[in-house]
């Protein structure tokens, strides 16, 4: 690649080279391939005035001008590599630019003889004829294309061609401006999904395991990728075993083994084991194509709203040429007639429902919301019952120490000590809540116990200086180690039953020593969130837990719900969703576990909490962000206004359109004029479709 050095500075360059030389798609494949490279921060280019703005750190200038000398034909000109380039890579030119490149060459040709004026007038309008009469061959007789088409040959060969060549110059004017107002709604749409903090642990040379952002993934990283997660990108197994569910790739229902040397694949799931991950193509790259994939799939997804639009815009067409024909017909003025083709309903509809879907989304990706569709957007707004799991989700899933109650002549020190010093060695929530407890009392347990052993979904046993301790649940202290049960004891162990806390029970010798309640404390948000929502509206709200009878009404009490179910297993979830539904309820079911997935899945709508294991995410329709449930309001909101929007903008379509019908009717107006008015409005409504939602 021939270039220049522009201006240099310590850590920043820029070069230019001949803009005539690549095209924006090379420039967008130069951009990609230069910034994935190593020391490089970050590459700006802009096809049109042949620019390269580089940054670096870590490596020489020479170093990264290296990487540009490299880029010879074997690359510009692989076609494999410039069908890889993203459209978000792609360098745009201006809108100023393409806009005074337009008018410039439209009336230039003015300048020319008639005779050339008129065949480069017929080379213009080609395009457009073919299109309407592919349309009128293919069946369909009352489509935009058919409209265009018929209005532009009766001018051009009537012998209007000055008619002809402004209508096709405000067309083509209307068309850049569509689509500079839809490529922006995308773009801003995938920059901020593109900014969401997603996270990854990785192991570093020295054997620690840290957690960095996804998008700053390098080649050689080396991923820990653990039951339930997803794999963040392309790359070989270099240590672990572990089952991957492919379907998102490949289709396959079974999971597939992976281990030492097998590839896996981005955005596929570890559904059990533990694997480490030689990263193969950096986060960047595939994070983009899967927002790219997000973004077309949720086209297809479309709201209620926009889809209406869309028939009612497709169903107007033909009441065009039916008001054509009787205007001729009636007045014998073709003015006139071409007043009512050059004047549609159907761009401005097709335009700015989706242009309000985009911005929808996008509004709610700002916010740290990831909606997979507008469906979901349009529909959140017609729930009527939220069914929320608890744990992690009302909870913050993170136990702790609530009370220590010493028995005997003990202190709660020398309980929660010794407790500390068993429960140390095991990785269980409860134990790991019980050791920090004792880290925050500034507590020291040495190790004077014998052998730690777990007792499987009882407890912890060892003993010092020959008297037994254990530390589990109820019926292991009293049922199998035989402890007694003193009235002081069962007079705590009630009260601590009201509160709906879990409860240690710890044993020294033959009495019991201490109780120690851990409670998994409700999210500040919440409370509040779940009176917003019956401010919103809502119905119903419901709380399902697989916990309990005496702590699940104890949480739902303190979040203010006054419905719920206790010890449901996942099945159980998915059935009490089915039933809902079928009493006619519109059902969204907000989790974050594994064992959520079928009931998010069964839902109207499944939300998943912003640290939510993988395959919730995956499973969900729409992703909080941390602070999860305040946003459920937000949500609620964008979703009604996008609504309301779509309605409203297809009342100013249909009301501006019809009046320049009715200009042009009266020979208020001509159809140039017409034209022009039309497409103006068509953007400016199709702007006003940008606006924020919420």
């Amino acid at each position: 690649m021939d270039f220049k050095i522009a201006h240099s500075l310590p850590g920043r360059v820029r070069i230019r080279y001949d803009r005539h030389s690549l095209s924006p798609v090379q420039a967008g494949l130069v951009k990609s391939l230069v910034e994935t490279q190593m020391g490089i921060s970050s590459v700006e280019i802009n096809p049109i005035s042949g620019s390269v703005l580089i940054h670096y750190v870590g490596v020489s200038e020479e170093t990264v001008l290296a990487y540009f000398r490299l880029l010879d034909h074997r690359y510009l000109e692989n076609q494999e590599l410039l069908d890889s380039v993203n459209p978000l890579d792609i360098p745009q030119p201006s809108l100023f630019s393409i806009l005074s490149e337009m008018v410039a060459r439209h009336f230039l040709k003015k300048l020319l003889p008639f005779p050339i004026r008129k065949i480069l007038q017929l080379i213009n309008i080609a395009p457009r004829l073919y299109n309407g009469l592919k349309c009128a061959v293919d069946g369909k007789f009352f489509s935009a294309d058919t409209l265009d088409a018929t209005a532009l040959g009766f001018s051009y060969f009537s012998g209007d061609i000055k008619t002809a060549g402004s209508v096709s110059f405000l067309l083509s004017i209307g068309e850049v401006l569509e689509d500079y107002i839809k490529r922006k709604s995308y773009d801003n749409l995938a920059h901020s999904l593109l900014n969401t903090e997603e996270t990854v642990n990785i192991l570093t040379d020295s054997g620690q395991e840290v957690q960095i952002q996804t998008k700053n993934l390098k080649p050689l990283d080396k991923v820990i990728c653990r039951a339930g997660s997803v794999i963040p990108a392309d790359g070989t197994v270099v240590k672990g075993y572990a089952t991957v569910n492919q379907a998102s790739m490949t289709g396959e229902s079974l999971a597939v083994e992976k281990k030492e040397g097998s590839g896996v694949f981005a955005s596929t799931i570890v559904e059990d084991g533990e694997i480490i991950i030689s990263v193969k193509s950096a986060g960047k790259e595939t994070r983009i194509n899967q927002i790219v994939s997000l973004i077309d799939s949720s086209q297809a997804l479309k709201a209620a709203s926009q889809v209406n639009a869309e028939r009612i815009a497709n169903h107007l067409v033909k009441y065009n040429f039916m008001l054509a024909a009787a205007t001729y017909f009636a007045t014998g003025n073709f003015n006139k007639a071409m007043s009512t083709l050059l004047v549609d309903y159907s761009c401005a509809m097709k335009l700015s429902a989706p242009i309000c879907v985009l911005s929808a989304m996008r509004d709610s990706a700002q916010k740290g919301i990831i909606v997979k569709g507008g469906k979901f957007l349009e529909l959140i707004s017609e729930v009527d019952t939220f069914v929320f799991d608890k744990t992690g989700t009302l909870t913050e899933a993170t136990p702790k120490v609530s009370r220590v109650i010493a028995l005997g002549n003990r202190t709660e020190n020398d309980v929660l000590r010794m407790a500390a010093c068993l429960e140390e060695h095991f990785p269980h929530s409860l134990a790991r809540a019980v050791v920090m407890e004792a880290q925050n009392r500034g507590l020291v347990h040495e190790e004077e116990h014998t052998k730690v052993e777990y007792v499987l979904a009882h407890g912890v046993a060892s003993s010092i200086d020959g008297k037994k301790l254990r530390i589990g649940s109820a019926h292991f202290i009293f049922d199998d180690e035989k402890i007694p049960l003193t009235n002081e004891a069962k007079t705590y162990i009630d009260q601590l039953g009201e509160t709906g806390d879990s409860v240690l029970y710890f044993s020294e010798g033959e009495e019991l020593a201490g109780l120690i309640a851990i409670k998994d404390f409700i999210r500040k948000d919440s409370v509040e969130a779940i009176k917003m929502l019956k401010s919103a509206g809502i119905k119903h709200i419901v709380m399902i837990t697989g916990d309990g009878e005496k702590t699940a009404p104890a949480v739902a009490r303190e979040a203010g719900i006054t419905e719920f179910y206790a010890q449901t297993l996942p099945d159980q979830k998915v059935a009490h969703i089915q039933k809902m539904k079928a009493e006619g309820r519109v059902v969204a079911m907000v989790g974050d576990g594994i064992n959520d997935a079928p009931a998010l899945s069964t839902a109207d709508i499944g939300i998943a909490m912003g640290q939510a294991s993988s395959i919730a995410g995956e499973t969900a329709d729409i992703m909080l962000p941390d602070n999860g449930l305040s946003s459920l309001p937000q949500l609620i909101t964008i979703g009604k206004n996008l609504k309301h929007r779509i309605k409203g903008n297809n009342n100013a379509i249909i009301g501006v359109n019809s009046l320049l019908i009715l200009g042009g009717l009266a020979n208020f107006i001509s159809p140039s004029l017409a034209a022009l008015l039309h497409n103006a409005s068509t953007v400016a409504i199709s702007m006003s479709a940008m606006r924020k939602m919420a």
